[in-house]
């Protein structure tokens, strides 16, 4: 039995008799159709890239545990994996980068992705977010257009800086994430030494059906610390993998990266009259105003058997929730509920949630039959629900979302706070003159390679706006001048 089990078999079991030599017209004749173990084997390796990745295509992953260490954060939401101290929960991690493609470096200015997903015993929770606290856009029907920018030019193929800063000087809204990420934060050390944020706002429910509304943040016990531009450009072209193979060997030599993961919790009245748009993922909460409240620890202790499997194969959503955690009005979260499942439906399968990086530990159990690589449909013939047989998956009516007010006409509207230079502006003057001569170089060294003034002079526009220090340094650089008519 141990000798069959070790055999080398095609993908139906049969056993392979010989895998050095294909079977041919004699000696050197021609290759025989019939040789169906090279068929099997090379159409195999044709297929065996699933496509890439849109956007956080190049990533790598680590498994490890979530451990609560507050027992008060029961009385804000009622999800089972946050109910008690000292309770654990298994969970995997993908970090990546968001513009490059798969082979890409690692070390380019660029936010990171931090997309969590907990295996917990109400089913997989996923936080989708990044290792910023806030986006360059805040509607989701300007994604596209966005990463659009970020990605080849089509008609070139090569990357194109008149488009992406065409794009954010003609999207205000945009210059609060551009300051953060041309900033020291801008190129992560590696992927241990980064903060993670859930960027979004979303809505926690008690047992007693309380509402909640609520950001994350994961701080990083390494510390947080960023490279130099000049360092980061020689480290892609020598280990363009360099935060890829950072985190592996940290792992592996079991120095096991870990956050404090933090909550801001606001009443959920106070987003009726809160001085930014609780829901503007362009905007943060004053922690002066919300003061953070520790939630928990993840400790990141194993790395991935196989990358494909694991990494390659994971798929979150910010649609997988638990009860006790629900969505905002946000409008970047509300079309990254669709956006996100429906691209792992097109990337890996209808059924993608059965591979096992993504499978619930607590068992999926529903009426959604058959689709492609469907190896499970539950051994039972009824399909539908309602139903009149007992031993049926039914509906959970306490697992029932907290219901909300909605208001106003149906209509293309943009958020009321048309403030897009305040936060930015903070932002730029809470940085050392250190700090500040290195964000200046970094905008000037990104700007400088645009053709059209114009669209330096519209940016530079918002600089000014944001601090009048701000748009006068980045126009030196340039050499060009504010416009008189913004002074």
């Amino acid at each position: 039995m141990t000798n069959e089990k070790k055999r080398l078999t095609t993908a139906s079991g049969n056993p392979v008799g010989d895998n050095q030599n294909s079977i041919t017209a004699g000696q050197r004749g021609p290759g025989l159709i019939q040789d169906v173990h090279l068929l099997e084997k090379m159409a195999h390796f044709d297929r065996e890239r699933v496509p890439e990745r849109v956007v956080h295509a190049k990533g790598t992953g680590a498994h490890g545990y979530f451990e609560v260490t507050n027992d008060d954060i029961s009385k804000y939401t009622k999800a089972d994996f946050l109910s008690e101290v000292g309770k654990q929960t298994p969970m995997f991690i993908r970090f990546s980068t968001v513009a490059g493609e798969l082979g890409s470096a690692d070390t380019v200015r660029d936010p990171r992705g931090f997309a969590v997903k907990f295996y917990t015993q109400e089913g997989n929770y996923d936080l989708v977010g990044n290792n910023t606290p806030i986006f360059f856009v805040r509607d989701a029907i300007k994604f596209p257009d966005f990463i659009h920018t970020q990605k080849r030019n089509p008609k070139t193929n090569l990357k194109d800086k008149n488009a992406v800063w065409d794009f954010w000087s003609l999207s205000p809204e945009s210059l609060h994430q551009v300051t953060y990420m041309h900033g020291d934060r801008g190129i992560p050390a590696t992927y241990r030494h980064m903060n993670g944020y859930g960027s979004h706002t979303f809505k926690w429910v008690n047992k007693d059906g309380e509402p909640f509304w609520v950001k994350y943040h994961f701080i990083s016990e390494q510390g947080v610390t960023g490279l130099d531009e000049d360092v980061a450009d020689r480290i892609a072209g020598e280990n363009p993998d360099y935060h890829t193979e950072d985190l592996y060997n940290a792992i592996d030599k079991g120095d096991y990266p870990a956050w404090k993961l933090y909550v801001q919790i606001m009443p959920y009245e106070d987003a009726k009259s809160y001085k930014w748009d609780p829901f503007d993922v362009t905007k943060t909460w004053s922690k002066e105003d919300y003061p953070r409240i520790e939630v928990g620890r993840m400790v990141l202790n194993r790395n991935p058997e196989n990358h494909f499997a694991e990494v390659e194969q994971a798929a979150l959503s910010p649609a997988n929730l638990v009860p006790g955690i629900e969505v905002s009005p946000d409008k970047m979260l509300q079309g990254r509920l669709f956006s996100y499942s429906d691209t792992q439906r097109y990337r890996i399968g209808v059924n993608h949630q059965q591979l096992p990086i993504n499978r619930p530990i607590n068992n999926a159990q529903n009426y959604q039959f058959d689709g492609q690589m469907r190896y499970d449909n539950g051994g039972r013939s009824i399909n539908y629900e309602p139903n009149r047989y007992e031993s049926t998956p039914k509906e959970d009516p306490d697992s029932k979302i907290n219901s909300f007010e909605v208001y106003g006409d149906a209509d293309s509207v943009a958020y009321s706070d048309s403030d897009h230079y305040t936060q930015a502006g903070d932002l730029y003057r809470l940085m050392s003159p250190d700090e500040k001569d290195r964000l200046i170089k970094n905008v000037v060294g990104h700007m400088e390679k645009v053709d059209y003034e114009d669209i330096k002079l519209r940016q530079i526009e918002h600089f000014y706006k944001a601090d009048p220090e701000y748009g006068e340094r980045v126009a030196q650089g340039l050499g060009l001048s504010v416009p008189a008519e913004v002074k």
